[in-house]
Formats: structure tokens, sequence, C-alpha cells
């Protein structure tokens, strides 16, 4: 992939000329969207430069935080950057090449940091790979990205890369992290740190020099969703920028911030919070334990008390759902100051979103409700010193948005892609910019527009985006390149969106996701089944069928406890949803029961319950008869990651669901005998 043109040695802050703003070459350069004036026209600075700085400004300062074996460990910017340095040069001496990969796998850890910006100091393009991933995806990251030297956390990881070893001739050298290497030739990491120590700076620092900010450093993967896996090609600029605009945008103070990491670093999300915006305020970075999505990240944020806070939509949901079941057991007292803090928590929020002035009443109110109550559930929580909150990936309910703000948590929605480098809008509490059921206002100087597209309303739209945020192609896709990217520099986000009359923008639906019936109506379908969810409470899960079929319908799922350590649905109803069937008059307490329940009885109090959720959302929200819900069938399992349903990031994975439930699916449209809204098991 070499271009055969003579570099200029001016690294690593140096502009290489382009002559486009996109390329799908490994050591590709691009033109960096520069303006004048505005966010947009801060000089560009690589990645090395950006840790050398907060290194020498913030030596002693604690960078990352792990705990092992019950004690916390500590990582100053100082050792933050020296270690980066000296594992660079391990990988240069193991025999990485410029534009070749090192790919990541393992949870969230210093070493993975450490491990990232060692392979972009070397030259080298760091690639994270998700820990669920199976041999064949780790392959194909591998083989996609020309990966040179491999970085595993355990045995677990070791064991899928071993099992496709023998198709990757190019691997030179294999790293494991923890524990005892578990196999002949595999390096500890003690072992690569003594390498690197070995080494004089002579080739890093020539390596340095050739750097551009202008040039990949980075990968990321996509979800897999509709094809194989993308590589998202980043430069340095775009990485830095990001990482300092998010940091302006949400006002973080430099030196006091901390984050609680937990999220998959393979993803540019949690890239963009746990490292970049978290360098550039020389903020704490606190690892959460490999089982924090399965239950122990609460114990983490109690412990740790961040400041800021990232949550995908169904993180979000469960912290809401365990704190509606621990209400549901206050005694009349409690529960009437409970809901007597919340409204004027709500209040509080309400008056600002309307620009209104509180009256001393009303604020005294709210100061006590905060003191009494409030501040304590944060305390709780873990969130007594974060002011900082922030929902993406995915929608969230507009319900569950209005607890948080009631209970004096403001989860602010966001939108962006890893396409666009976690940047496009997003709502701030602080000052009053948000709407719920918004992703925000456009930040960062960015040019947003709205292309107009057939199946959706007249002020919709495909989101297109452009600005110094877009990626600079999908590594060896051209083709994929340019259908993404278009040559004035649009990215096309596949996303349907519009604007309000203030400018703040709403996600309507998604192109590839569009559910198109045998009567040629585009349907887009993630907000029917939000609306559906919103008519019925004990619904975890609900997806729209209808692909060239007559009619719509949806699979239904109800809420399910989950396995702390598999992640697995474990059949028994929450608390929370039993509580709704008791009041419905159900005593089911498991997943078998509802299903035994509804099959034995089609008008009994479950199914009555589910047809006349969808009866209110067809005549309250059903925009033309195309779009009117007609039949439905229960699933046996809340959609998880382990069960297949999810991908990593927890979005729905459709093409799977469809292939997964294709007869239960196939049998809703064979039984024309029975009537619309009443679906037999």
């Amino acid at each position: 992939m070499a271009t055969g043109m003579h570099e200029p040695c001016n690294g690593p802050d140096q502009i290489l000329p382009a002559v486009s703003h996109k390329t799908s070459l490994a050591d590709g350069s691009v033109r960096i969207a520069m303006t004048e004036t505005g966010q947009a026209s801060t000089i560009p600075i690589s990645v090395h430069t950006l840790l050398k700085t907060q290194a020498e400004e913030y030596a002693e300062h604690n960078a990352m935080a792990v705990k092992r074996d019950h004690t916390w460990m500590y990582w100053t910017y100082k050792d933050y950057y020296d270690q980066s340095r000296i594992v660079a040069k391990a990988f240069i001496r193991l025999g990485l090449e410029r534009f070749h990969g090192v790919t990541i796998m393992g949870f969230n850890s210093p070493e993975w940091m450490i491990a990232n910006f060692g392979c972009i100091l070397a030259g080298g393009l760091s690639a994270g790979v998700y820990t669920t991933n199976l041999p064949e995806a780790c392959r194909h990251l591998a083989e996609n990205s020309r990966a040179q030297i491999i970085v595993v956390e355990n045995q677990d990881c070791l064991d899928k890369f071993l099992a496709v070893k023998r198709f990757l001739p190019q691997v030179k050298a294999i790293i494991q992290w923890s524990g005892v290497p578990g196999a002949p030739g595999v390096l500890s990491w003690a072992e690569l740190l003594a390498i690197g120590k070995a080494e004089n700076d002579a080739a890093l620092d020539e390596r340095l020099s050739l750097q551009a900010v202008n040039q990949c450093c980075t990968l990321i993967y996509t979800s897999g969703t509709t094809g194989a896996p993308k590589g998202v090609m980043c430069s340095q600029d775009h990485l830095t920028w990001a990482g300092a605009r998010y940091a302006e945008f949400m006002k973080l103070q430099p030196g006091s911030e901390v984050i609680v990491s937990y999220l998959p670093m393979s993803h540019l999300a949690a890239q963009a919070l746990d490292g970049y915006l978290a360098i550039s305020t020389a903020a704490t970075v606190y690892f959460a334990q490999p089982d924090a999505l399965k239950g122990s990240l609460g114990d983490t944020l109690k412990e740790v008390q961040p400041t800021v806070f990232l949550g995908v939509p169904r993180v979000w949901e469960k912290i809401y759902e365990k704190m509606q079941e621990v209400s549901a057991q206050n005694g009349g007292i409690k529960r009437v100051v409970a809901n007597w803090a919340k409204y004027h928590g709500l209040n509080y929020y309400n008056a600002m979103v309307h620009n209104k002035d509180l009256s001393f009443s009303e604020r005294f109110k709210h100061a006590a409700a905060k003191y009494f109550l409030l501040d304590k559930v944060k305390e709780a929580i873990g969130f007594q010193r974060a002011n900082k909150f922030v929902s993406g990936s995915a929608p969230i309910a507009t319900e569950i948005l209005q607890y948080y703000l009631s209970i004096d948590l403001p989860v602010m929605e966001g939108y962006a892609l890893s396409e666009s480098l976690a940047i496009c809008s997003m709502c701030h509490a602080e000052t009053g910019q948000f709407r719920l059921g918004s992703v925000g206002k456009i930040q960062c100087d960015l040019d947003v527009k709205l292309e107009p597209c057939d199946g959706f309303k007249e002020d919709e739209g495909e989101i297109c985006i452009r600005g110094r945020n877009i990626c600079m192609g999908y590594l060896g896709m051209e083709d994929k390149t340019n259908e993404t990217i278009d040559d004035e520099g649009w990215l096309h986000s596949g996303d349907i969106g519009r604007f309000d009359s203030d400018r703040f923008l709403y996600i309507t639906g998604r192109i590839k996701e569009l559910v198109i019936t045998a009567g040629g109506e585009n349907i887009p379908p993630v907000l029917i089944e939000e609306n559906i969810k919103k008519q019925l409470p004990f619904i975890s899960n609900c997806m729209l069928i209808g692909d060239n079929r007559k009619y719509l319908s949806v699979i239904l799922s109800f809420k399910e406890d989950a396995d702390l350590d598999t992640g697995m649905p474990m059949s028994t109803l929450t608390p929370a949803c039993v509580s709704d069937l008791h009041t419905l008059g159900s005593s089911a307490v498991t997943v078998q029961e509802v299903l035994r329940e509804v099959a034995e009885q089609p008008e009994g109090a479950i199914a009555t319950a589910i047809n006349r959720g969808i009866k209110r959302y067809n005549e309250q929200h059903a925009i033309s008869s195309a779009q009117r819900v007609q039949r439905w069938r229960l699933i046996p399992n809340e959609f998880s990651l382990p069960t297949g349903e999810l991908n990593n990031t927890l979005k729905l994975k459709r093409s799977y669901v469809l292939t997964k439930y294709k007869d239960l699916i196939d049998s809703i449209y064979e039984e024309e005998q029975i009537s619309p809204l009443i679906s037999k098991l």
C-alpha cells in the first residue's frame, strides 16, 4: 500500500500534502477541514504531542487506576507517557512496520491503553477487538489491518487468535498482559516492557519524525450488523481534536475530572471519552471490573464517584429498573416524600427548558428536595460528584429521561457515529439547551443537512455531516468509502432526522432499517417500536416485522432477570414486571408461565393487555393504515449480547433476529383466519 512518495521528516505534528478529504489506503493522507475561525480553526497536534504535553504539565497527577487483588493501582501521566514510549520501542524491535496493525483484545485496562498509544507512537494502526468476537472475526480484523502484533488480556482471548494463527503469517509477536502466557512464544507484559527498556530512542524518534497528523493511526471496526466489520480510519488530528472539543463542550475542569471506564475500548465512544477527552483534560480514569455490565459496575461507581458518566440506553434502563424496584418497597410516608422531591426536581428542569423563572417558594422547595433526598439518592448510585450524564448509541425512552430529571440526574442524549468521530449533536442541561426526545443541537461548528429520502415525511431526511470530525474512510474499501463520504465531504449517515423550529435534532429512523411492505410502503420501525413499548411497560423488547408482507406485526419479549456472571436472560421476570402483571390479574413470575398463560388463555389478562396496548398505539400514533400493527407474537427470551440479538454496543441486530425467529415470524402470516389482534402461540 506504499505510495512511493518521499515523506518529510518534520513529524509528528506535520501536515502532509493531500488532494482529497478521504482515502482507503493505510498510508494515505487527507485534507484537514480547517476553518479560519471557530472550533475547527485550532492548530492540529499529534497523539504524541498531546500525551507528552500532559505528562509534562501533570507529571504526578494520576491518569489511570485499576483495582487488582482488592487494591487500586495507579499510573501517573508521566508513567502513561513513559510506558507508551517503552512499548512503542518494543513493538518496533519486534518487527512492527509503519501502517501495519496492532490488534488489542481484552477488557479496559491501563495495559490496553498503553498498548494503544505504544502502537500509535511506533507508527502502527491500533485496532481494538471485541472480547465477544469469535475466532473468524478476529482473523478478519487481523487480516484487514495487516496486524503484525497481537496483544491479548488472557487465555480466553489468546485462544481465539491461536485458533486462526495459521491464517495470519504476517503476525510477528503475541503479547498476553494478564497471567502466565498460555502458549510457547507468547510474551508476557513484563517481557514486553523489558524489550522496550533495552532499546534506545533512535528508532522511535525516527518513526515520530515521519508521522503526520492527517494520516491514519487508529481503526475502529463497525459492529458488522449489515455485513463484515469495516475499519473506520481515524487520523491523529481526528482523535486529538475531537477529545479537546468534547472537553470544551462539556465544560470539564482540567486536572479535576474522574471517569469510570467500562464500555468496550474497541468502540469509538469509549476511546473518545476514556482516552482522548480524558487526556485532553488530565482526568483520572478508573477502570471497572470485567464483569461491570453483569453487575459490578454499581459497586465501582459508588467507590469512585465519577464526575462524568456515559451510558448506552440499556445501562440507564437497568439502573432505572433497579431504582423502580427499590421505590416500590417504600412505605406510604417515604413514597409521599419521594414523589414530592421528584416533582420539584422535574419542575426545576421543566422551568429551565421553557426559560421560566422559578418563584422563591419553588426554588426553596427544590433546594430542600436536593438536600434531604435527591443528593442522597445520587450518592447511593455513585453519582454524588457527577454533573455530566450522557446517553448515546441508540434511542432511550422519554419517560426514563424524565425520571432521571426528577432525581436531579439530567441524562442528556447525543448523536454521533464512529465515522463522525463521536461528534455531531448533544443536549446540554447546564444551559437549558435540551429537549426530551431530541439529540440536541449541532456542535463544534459542523455542517449538517437533511437530504430528502423516499418514504419519509417532508421535514425529514438523511442526516449528512461535514467537518473536521469526519473519518478518513474505510481501510481497503474504496467503494464503501465513496458510498459513505461523497466528493464534497458529506458523510451520509444512513439515519433519518428532522429539526424543530429551535434547531434541535430528532432521530426518526434509519434508511437501512426501513421495513418495506408488500404494498411498497416504507415504514421506519424505531418510533413504532418505542411507542408500543410505552403502551406496554412490562415489555422489554419490541421488533417490527413486515418486509415484503401484507401488513405489520411485532415480536415481543418480557422483562426478565439476567445472570450476573454471563449476562444470559434467566427466564425469571423482574420484580417490576411481576408487579405489573399482578396488577393486570396474572400470577406469572417466569417467561414460561407467561407463554403458557397466553397460549391457554388467548383472551386472558396478559393477551388482553397486549391487544389493548397495540390498539392504543394504532389509534394514537399510526399516521396511516400501513403503519398499523395487526398481529404479535411473544418470544421466549429478552434480546441480549450472549444470545446474539444485540451487538457489542447493545444495538439490535435485526437480520439476526429475523433469521433466529424465522419460523415464528412465518407463522404469524400463515394463520390468516385469526383476528388481527389475537395472536396464538
